[in-house]
């Protein structure tokens, strides 16, 4: 099993998708596009494709001009029937890429928020070893519109669309199901400017954060991944 992980900014550990890949023995190849890494042209020589996230919005051509390859690169793996992680920006790209629209600047979401899987939701092979109801990391402003043909698989209050899927095995999650409570730690330790921004006094409250509800995000978040592995 090959799986590209691209990375769009510096700092984005794989966390509990890291975990399942290295269960499976997956060869991993890390491309870091925000460096200046060049993106795979096509998708034969992986098995599967995550993009995750990044403090930039899904528009945002002018300053990363590979957006536009990396989304065509994203629809061309879910042509080849082969699968397809798309990870908060990687979501919003995931949603553009098959005709959705980026919607910048909405409600933003940040720590352990609830999210409910829908109908289809639950009889999903990615979520269905789930509570209905389940706590998971949030980190994002920006959303997205539901692509065209893609099914709602998760929503909550703030966010309508917080994970969906394309054909077989092409999803994308708003929320960071791979940022485990040490990601989020780490996070913290070396973006303390960016989470103040996002959620003002977090960094000095947020000890009723963790404990069960980030122990329970941990098990949820490497659910998914074990079975997005699995759908490989």
């Amino acid at each position: 099993m090959r799986v590209a992980i691209i990375e769009n900014m510096a700092g984005t550990p794989h966390g509990q998708l890291g975990v399942a890949l290295k269960e499976a023995a997956a060869q991993v190849h890390v491309i870091r596009a925000y460096a200046g890494d060049p993106l795979p042209a096509d998708a034969r020589d992986h098995d599967a494709l995550i993009v995750l996230g990044g403090e930039q919005n899904a528009l945002d051509d002018a300053l990363y001009p590979y957006f536009p390859d990396l989304a065509l690169l994203m629809k061309a793996f879910g042509d080849a029937d082969k699968a397809v992680m798309g990870v908060c920006l990687g979501s919003q790209l995931l949603a553009r890429a098959y005709g959705g629209e980026n919607i910048l600047s909405g409600p933003p979401e940040f720590g352990w928020q609830d999210v409910s899987l829908t109908q289809d939701g639950v009889a999903d092979p990615l979520l269905a070893g789930l509570n209905r109801v389940f706590p998971i990391f949030q980190w994002h402003c920006d959303t997205f519109t539901l692509p065209p043909g893609a099914t709602r698989l998760a929503t909550n209050d703030a966010t309508r669309n917080q994970a969906f899927r394309v054909g077989r095995a092409v999803y994308g999650t708003q929320f960071h199901f791979e940022a485990s409570a040490t990601v989020v730690e780490g996070w913290c330790r070396a973006l303390p400017a960016s989470v103040e921004k996002m959620a003002p006094g977090w960094l000095e409250n947020d000890s009723h954060q963790r404990g069960m509800r980030a122990r329970t995000a941990d098990a949820a978040g490497l659910e998914i991944a074990r079975a997005w592995v699995r759908l490989v």
